[in-house]
């Protein structure tokens, strides 16, 4: 199974970036995957709007060839950031169509927890992702027990609504 990472947190290696890899490290303990691809969007964002542009057009493809794709942002006024959009909108309609994804949003406050559903979740089903369960909204005042919430986020959902068929007995990591 190929997990793919994209993260569009305007700043390198983000805590938004940390919370998506343990997200994909949990998907690949559990159903025996590898991450295929991860990126930090900040490293392109200088050619996020040149069109067309190879490098930018092979990330995409690699994402669109993975099984799983964990898709994180941080949380800008309500909803995911527009570096994020600008990646997701190189995609054709249906684009991820075949992959599953997991919407990750960091943020510093519980007021904005409505918007993984809201936004991130409805942008990857118009792209074709099938999204089976809740995606992941942390918050930066967890930081100290990051793989504690995502362990127990993983627990909660990774077999939840058919996410993936349970591993059999006496297999899980």
């Amino acid at each position: 199974m190929k997990v793919a990472v994209v993260v569009g947190n305007p700043k390198p290696e983000s805590r938004t970036l940390m919370v998506a890899r343990a997200v994909a490290q949990r998907v690949c303990a559990r159903f025996h995957g590898v991450i295929s691809v991860e990126l930090d969007l900040v490293k392109f964002a200088p050619k996020m709007f040149s069109w067309p542009d190879e490098e930018l057009a092979g990330l995409n493809a690699a994402v669109a060839e993975s099984d799983v794709l964990v898709v994180a942002s941080p949380t800008y006024k309500a909803t995911y950031t527009g570096l994020l959009k600008a990646f997701l909108d190189r995609y054709p309609n249906n684009g991820l169509a075949g992959v599953t994804a997991i919407p990750v949003m960091t943020a510093g406050s519980p007021l904005h927890g409505m918007s993984i559903e809201q936004g991130l979740r409805p942008l990857l089903v118009e792209l074709g992702a099938s999204v089976p369960t809740r995606g992941l909204f942390f918050l930066m005042s967890q930081m100290d027990s990051l793989e504690d919430v995502v362990d127990a986020w993983a627990d909660d959902h990774l077999r939840a609504g058919g996410f993936f068929a349970p591993m059999p007995p006496g297999t899980e990591s």
